[in-house]
């Protein structure tokens, strides 16, 4: 069986899938990757259903498999060395056997991915192979680890794709939610037009958005039950900044929630970073649904936007030793 070699990881990383369904009221929530676009992206580049990757919040590690394998890079763009040789960000490749991958920071967005031809096959517990850190289901990678990996049909690498964008900020729709008429015409009002800055407190269970000016709060008063939660769902704590709940957030909670952001927005929150604006805008129900369903059709087109990997001249160090043209030379014969 071929297996991957962890020789170093950075803080955070794990191994992550489409999350568990069906738990919810046993407390358990969905979990998953934080991007759940990214899983598609990388089931799409090598030609393969969407399965368990490793998720890799702003720093990589250094990695190894035990026979040559094809991966796939997606999510937010990170620095990435085959054997010391760069290595093109959202594309496949041919990882050989022994050789070092080594991949280091986000250049842009938050979480980055590493997919595997025939994907991780590591165990399944409770119907998923992703790791639910508040839920005690799997760890952090660790140096030494060594994780296996299941067949791979083979297919092409070389592969790219244009991704859809969503590393720095933007505009993310919100559904009201169950509290929404709590907040005052003027909060919910200054609330859609003041852009909000993604604070640097964030982890995989949600993330803190800050106002410029006052924060945000009920005016009415009353108290607020603990009810179910889910991912999307924006908590207004005490503090009066709003916290975006994402894949591992918990199952209830009692703080009042101003909006909920559509499934289709939910990986743009994730994909901000620290510092980068963001801004909330209130849509339908019939806008939703249609976003959800213009969503679910880019996600399914993914596999027919591939296309091959043509590589800038100026990072073949080798090139005059190509033949380019059939009769062409480096012209050094003479």
């Amino acid at each position: 069986m071929t297996e991957m070699i962890v020789h170093s990881a950075g803080p955070g990383v794990t191994v992550q899938d489409d999350g568990r369904g069906g738990y919810l009221a046993l407390g358990l929530s969905r979990g998953g990757a934080a991007d759940r676009i990214a899983l598609f992206e990388a089931a799409a580049l090598l030609a393969q259903p969407i399965g368990a990757v490793l998720e890799l919040p702003g720093f990589g590690g250094r990695f190894e498999v035990t026979q040559a394998t094809r991966i796939a890079f997606c999510g937010a763009p990170m620095r990435a060395r085959i054997d010391g040789v760069s290595a093109v960000w959202n594309a496949s490749h041919l990882l050989p056997a022994g050789a070092i991958l080594d991949i280091g920071a986000v250049t842009q967005g938050v979480y980055g991915y590493l997919a595997f031809g025939g994907g991780l096959a590591t165990p399944h517990i409770l119907g998923g192979q992703g790791t639910h850190l508040t839920a005690g289901l799997g760890r952090v990678l660790q140096s030494g680890d060594r994780l296996p990996l299941g067949p791979d049909k083979g297919g092409d690498v070389g592969q790219t794709l244009d991704p859809l964008p969503r590393w720095d900020g933007g505009t993310a729709r919100v559904l009201p939610s169950l509290q929404t008429e709590m907040f005052s015409p003027d909060q919910r009002q200054r609330f859609e037009a003041s852009p909000l800055t993604r604070d640097t407190r964030a982890n995989r269970m949600g993330v803190r958005m800050l106002p410029d000016g006052e924060g945000f709060g009920l005016t009415a008063g009353g108290t607020i039950l603990s009810e179910v939660i889910t991912p999307g769902d924006i908590q207004i704590p005490g503090d009066g900044a709003p916290y975006v709940l994402l894949s591992e957030c918990q199952t209830t909670g009692g703080y009042p929630r101003i909006g909920t952001v559509i499934p289709a927005d939910l990986p743009r929150v994730a994909q901000t970073p620290a510092g980068a604006r963001l801004q909330f805008r209130f849509v339908t129900r019939d806008d939703a649904m249609a976003a959800e369903a213009e969503y679910r059709r880019s996600l399914s087109d993914l596999p027919r936007k591939t296309y091959p990997l043509v590589r800038d001249p100026a990072d073949i160090p080798d090139l005059l030793s190509y033949s380019l043209i059939s009769g062409v030379t480096a012209g050094e014969e003479m």
